[in-house]
């Protein structure tokens, strides 16, 4: 399984960015994919998640009716649209699937809100 972020950056509050994940070594489009999130000193955490065929998302109340995940099966990609951006939301943001009865990540992308 490999995942590999792209996308962040540094975004004034109010700003929007939109991170992908292009996932390869697994039939991406059986599995759920997660979005997760790392603050310094904190905790990761799930901020939100997409089943296979996109019928059902899940998203933490933190970012809710902010963000938005989707996803393109022909192009074994995740998607996170991030708008209204707090500097509350900086954080590494990783994607992620369950394979195998194992949770894989990806490397990681910064995602820097500041003025």
């Amino acid at each position: 399984v490999q995942l590999v972020e792209s996308g962040g950056g540094l975004v004034q509050p109010g700003g929007s960015l939109r991170l992908s994940c292009e996932a390869s070594g697994f039939t991406f489009s059986s599995f759920t994919m997660s979005w997760h999130r790392q603050a310094p000193g904190k905790e990761r955490e799930l901020v939100a998640r997409i089943n296979s065929n996109s019928i059902i998302t899940n998203y933490s109340d933190s970012v809710k009716g902010r963000f938005t995940i989707t996803r393109d099966n022909a192009k074994n990609t995740v998607y996170l649209q991030m708008n209204s951006l707090k500097p509350e939301d900086t954080a590494v943001y990783y994607c992620s699937t369950f394979f195998r009865f194992t949770r894989s990540w990806g490397q990681g992308t910064q995602v820097t809100v500041s003025s």
